[in-house]
């Protein structure tokens, strides 16, 4: 039986999916029953640290950053938020310091015929470049900003909506009781995802997103509007 060795890593900041995401890979990559019918056995390597793990003289020295993976090993890791293999920040394509030839030369020694890399943006623009270097890449993206192109989907994203929802809910009380408007600022960079689907879900009576901006002026008039209403709190929800 021909056999193929992947590998697989996380990138960037964590978020909840990220473990589950490693567990299904390795599982359908290992399935005995799915093996058969493809006529192709795999193998897979965790790679410690992101990219990071790649950029080491020789990863597979000291076994920090290359672990082998099994069913086995990943049973449980859905049960936990984050990322089990680790991640960091670690672009080897840094214009200040470049090392993707020594990711490369890496993913060589290794033997990998394939690389399966969760992350946001910056670790799958590394990726991308990879692909077009000839390399097999398989992108998962994960970032609770939904703030990549070509997916309507990223891991993370449901958690954290559900998160700021949460608290928000407990806000309105406080805000409630004292008759103060409460300002609420979400997470999500250059968009605003994050603070659009939870202002909507909260009911809330500003939602200002970074996509389409309005003077401060304008705010301060709706504020006004509000006060004269007789309205004793709102939220005003921005990024």
């Amino acid at each position: 039986m021909k056999k193929s060795r992947i590998g697989i890593l996380t990138g960037g900041g964590d978020c909840a999916g990220m473990n589950p995401a490693i567990k299904w890979a390795v599982k359908t990559a290992l399935d005995e029953r799915v093996e058969r019918d493809r006529g192709l056995q795999y193998e897979v390597l965790g790679i410690r640290d992101g990219w990071k793990g790649l950029t080491q003289d020789d990863p597979r020295e000291t076994g920090q950053y290359i672990i082998p993976l099994n069913q086995e090993i990943t049973r449980t890791w859905d049960r936990y938020g984050g990322t089990t293999l680790g991640t960091s920040r670690t672009n080897p394509y840094d214009p200040k310091n470049d090392q993707s030839k020594v990711v490369l030369s890496n993913i060589e020694t290794l033997g990998l015929d394939a690389l399966i890399v969760i992350g946001g943006d910056d670790t799958l623009s590394v990726a991308h470049k990879l692909a077009h270097e000839g390399l097999n890449v398989v992108g998962i993206p994960k970032t609770i900003d939904r703030d990549l192109c070509g997916t309507d989907y990223t891991l993370g994203f449901e958690t954290a909506l559900d998160v700021i929802t949460q608290e928000v809910d407990r806000l309105r009380t406080t805000a409630g009781s004292h008759k103060r408007v409460f300002v609420v600022e979400t997470m999500g960079r250059e968009t605003g995802w994050l603070a659009l689907e939870n202002g909507e879900s909260s009911g809330a009576y500003i939602i200002l997103i970074p996509e389409h901006g309005i003077f401060t002026v304008t705010r301060c008039k709706f504020l006004e509007g509000m006060e004269k209403a007789g309205q004793g709190f709102e939220r005003l929800i921005c990024r």
